[in-house]
């Protein structure tokens, strides 16, 4: 069982991206994360208040468990689809009522610095997962237990999952969270990350048009 979480922090923020679209959200910071790390939640929609006040017994708030990329999230790399899915979820959740989990696990877990030694390999012809192994690194590191204890510390015991990566749904099922549904994001290819959208789909199930993708990348 996994230790409690509690809120540590509250605050009220607008929101602006570079497209213009702007909304308000409620972020909150925790104590007792497992990982220790300063992972953060946005309350967005009807969740953008107190949680005192979100609807007892309501439909399950959308979540969409973010992994941090500062190369796409901040700088608009296109070498990933990160970037462009945070944009969505933003809005997605925003209209139907959730929480965004921004989650630092840069790189699928193992850093910046090695995100982009993965990189390297990758131009040298490896795809994204094999680079992370020639790292002496797993495919994908990320664990989200502290994402289940934000949403237990946030009253969130059943959601639907914004995702196109099964491992998350696996992960918070086995942790206690009930997904009601898995809704896909959208397709976000870039000229030069569509064998990246590939081995997601290929290597990790990922919900994605895989012919699409595939003949995109030229596989």
């Amino acid at each position: 069982m996994l230790p409690v979480a509690t809120i540590r922090t509250q605050v009220t923020v607008p929101l602006r991206f570079p497209d213009g679209y702007a909304t308000t959200a409620r972020v909150f910071s925790f104590d007792g994360l497992v990982d220790g790390r300063e992972h953060l939640a946005f309350g967005l929609g009807d969740r953008s208040g107190s949680p005192d006040g979100y609807p007892a017994g309501g439909s399950a708030p959308l979540v969409r468990p973010h992994s941090e990329c500062l190369t796409g999230d901040v700088f608009g790399s296109q070498r990933c689809d990160c970037g462009p899915q945070l944009r969505e979820a933003v809005e997605r959740i925003s209209a139907a009522g959730g929480f965004l989990l921004y989650l630092r696990q840069e790189g699928r877990g193992i850093g910046l610095y090695a995100k982009l030694d993965a990189y390297a390999l990758q131009d040298a012809g490896l795809d994204t997962y094999e680079a992370n192994l020639a790292l002496g690194r797993d495919e994908d590191e990320r664990d989200y237990a502290a994402a289940a204890q934000m949403l237990a510390a946030l009253g969130v015991e059943r959601c639907a999952l914004l995702t196109n990566n099964p491992d998350k749904e696996e992960q918070l099922t086995r942790l206690g969270l009930t997904v009601t549904e898995r809704v896909p994001t959208g397709v976000y290819l870039s000229p030069v990350n569509a064998g990246y959208l590939a081995a997601k789909v290929s290597r990790a199930a990922h919900g994605l048009d895989l012919p699409f993708v595939c003949r995109q990348a030229g596989t």
